[in-house]
């Protein structure tokens, strides 16, 4: 166990090294000058197409506002795979796309996207691991519309109804109610966030999920939080819950680290521990906020294991297209 720690210990140690040789580094790419001069104009034409083509179907819905209004559309290309102690690697290449159609009505929005929340998994797929971008087909295309909450949730629930069908067969309509809050507490550097779901599928049945995150900076560039989930889903009629604690470090402005550990459980009627895993992620904004490096060794004990430790490696290059982007690296 000790010898495993140190492990774990020595891969961050590791990571934090090479983001500090590279804190005075100002410019926006680790890609050499060939290779940037060959993606951009790619990716500004695939950007262009997203945004264009969300527009004109907002348009035909909506009003001509739809071409100066901002949206939320984009499309996300992942390529990496997971290595389990025992397993083979597992690789996959995936894409998530959302069409955001904001102008269809006053605060009623047309949703098209490619993965509903609710088939995202258990608690333990969820937390400790990276997400799952792999396509599941048409089953997965969802096409709703969501009525926007316009209250500020710092001040009181901001809540948003949804609803409309998965492209299954048969076709899988869906109801969605979710609710927001975010406190203060007591004025100071404590901020509590509560992120709350509601869910109906005609082939799945309910489900609900509350996510609780209590956390606070630590200085400019640590931010610790502890978070609780419970989650209970018709279709297995099993409840389940998670508690994490998370330390993030921003390294610098293109990379960050985050240490996480977290403890999995199931059941309401006889409590149990299905996993318990320490997990060290590793980000890097490797060209101009738009392509994206994850690399996460994790150290698992699973209970189908008798709480052996079992290691867990993560990788994961994404690519966003969108005409304007959140640069944050986490």
């Amino acid at each position: 166990m000790r010898q495993t720690l140190m492990t774990m210990l020595l891969i961050s140690a590791c990571f934090t090294a090479h983001a500090e040789d590279t804190t005075t580094d100002q410019s926006d790419s680790d890609l050499p000058t060939w290779a940037d001069e060959r993606l951009t104009p790619f990716h500004e034409d695939v950007s262009n197409w997203v945004e264009t083509t969300s527009r004109r179907i907002d348009s035909f819905f909506g009003t001509t506002d739809a071409f100066t209004v901002e949206t939320d559309s984009y499309l996300r290309i992942s390529a990496g795979g997971e290595w389990r102690q025992g397993q083979a690697f597992d690789d996959d290449w995936g894409a998530r796309f959302r069409l955001d159609l904001p102008t269809s009505e006053e605060r009623l929005r047309l949703i098209i996207e490619s993965e509903p929340e609710e088939t995202r998994g258990t608690l333990g797929e969820q937390d400790a691991s990276l997400p799952n971008d792999r396509p599941d087909g048409l089953e997965s295309l969802q096409i709703g519309l969501n009525r926007l909450g316009n209250r500020d949730k710092t001040k009181r629930w901001k809540t948003e109804v949804g609803a409309g069908v998965r492209l299954h067969l048969p076709l899988d309509p869906y109801t969605r109610v979710t609710t927001q809050r975010l406190w203060t507490l007591d004025d100071g550097p404590w901020q509590l966030e509560s992120d709350n779901r509601l869910s109906w599928f005609n082939n799945d049945g309910f489900s609900a999920r509350t996510r609780w995150d209590l956390g606070r900076p630590l200085d400019d560039s640590r931010h610790l939080r502890f978070i609780t989930n419970v989650q209970w889903r018709e279709e297995v009629d099993n409840l389940e819950y998670s508690e994490t604690v998370e330390l993030n470090h921003r390294l610098n402005r293109r990379s960050a680290l985050r240490h996480s550990l977290g403890l999995i459980g199931e059941s309401g009627s006889h409590p149990r521990l299905e996993d318990a895993y320490l997990q060290t992620r590793y980000r890097r904004d490797v060209h101009k906020g738009i392509l994206f490096l994850d690399v996460a060794p994790s150290l698992h004990f699973p209970r189908e294991h008798d709480h052996d430790p079992r290691w867990q490696m993560n990788l994961r290059l994404e690519m966003y297209f969108r005409r304007h982007f959140d640069r944050a690296v986490f």
